[in-house]
């Protein structure tokens, strides 16, 4: 089997798998978000453990459950949310490269801890680009449509250069509460109170999605010069936590608005953002509020 026939079959989705990649960064100006993968740092390091660059696209698995079949002989890495893994019924490591066989399937349960799981392939996922990107942006429908049964997804051709390491030290994820790191402002005057932010304990709920974190807890008041009012829309960025008037926060993910109108309260820390992205529903989230 020639390079250009190598690809993945996929058996099984789970509740959701995308090809990401790191997203179209520049076109906001037209409307266009970013995308790219949730957890960034994740996805660079399959594509580190591969030895290619951050331009090759992979896999994003939620709540685990895909399960794909090699067409041809192909070297993997498993990152982010430690799925437990097994090909063809033998177990395989996380955050470590392996070979599939042509004929051979992966399979992944459900991660104990964490959302969202990369499969990475070395070629990369070989889709055509929308913009520039293989991410698949679920707000605006830009890329690749999700994944379901029966699709062959194209590998490309491998790197010249080959990986230098087999297995990468990771930072266990937790099931128990976490803590993300941020910054208030800029309109943390639409708040009456703003420690609230950081003293309530909030749970992540069930309707967040790659657009952003709804957070569940005590809705936060506008102050009574507030009432009533409301901005018009400015840009937003990856990690805004808005505030509507319901007063649930929302902390914005690689899917968000360019813009919008509900006052952005705080802002998280870009190194959090990627803690943020593998919260699951009913975990419970602290945010740790710095004032300047």
């Amino acid at each position: 089997m020639s390079i250009r026939e190598l690809g993945l079959e996929v058996l099984a989705t789970g509740p959701l798998a995308l090809i990401q990649d790191l997203g179209r960064p520049g076109l906001a100006s037209m409307g266009v978000g970013r995308s790219g993968a949730a957890d960034r740092g994740s996805f660079r390091l399959g594509a580190r453990l591969l030895g290619q660059s951050y331009d090759a696209a992979a896999v994003e698995v939620t709540l685990g459950g895909l399960a794909v079949r090699a067409c041809g002989d192909v070297l993997l890495a498993l990152t982010g949310a430690p799925a437990p893994a097994t090909v063809n019924g033998t177990e395989v490591a996380h955050a470590a490269s392996f070979l599939m066989r042509h004929g051979q399937t992966l399979r992944l349960a459900i991660p104990q801890a964490g959302l969202r799981t990369y499969l990475s392939v070395r070629g990369g996922v070989d889709v055509p680009a929308v913009l520039g990107s293989r991410a698949t942006d679920v707000l605006s429908g830009l890329g690749p449509a999700p994944l379901k049964v029966g699709d062959v997804l194209p590998v490309g051709a491998p790197p010249r250069t080959f990986p230098n390491v087999e297995l990468a030290p990771v930072r266990s994820m937790t099931a128990g509460p976490i803590v993300i790191r941020a910054l208030l402002g800029p309109r943390a005057d639409w708040l009456a109170d703003p420690h609230l932010l950081a003293a309530t304990p909030w749970t992540v709920s069930s309707r967040s999605d790659r657009v952003g974190i709804r957070l569940e807890g005590r809705a936060l008041r506008r102050p009574e010069a507030r009432l009533g009012q409301e901005l018009p829309s400015e840009g937003v960025v990856r990690g805004s936590i808005q505030v509507p008037a319901g007063g649930e926060p929302v902390l914005f993910l690689a899917d968000h608005p360019v813009t919008g109108g509900y006052p952005v309260v705080a802002v998280v820390r870009d190194a959090d953002v990627d803690l943020a992205a593998q919260a699951v529903p009913g975990q419970a989230l602290r945010i740790d509020l710095s004032f300047s």
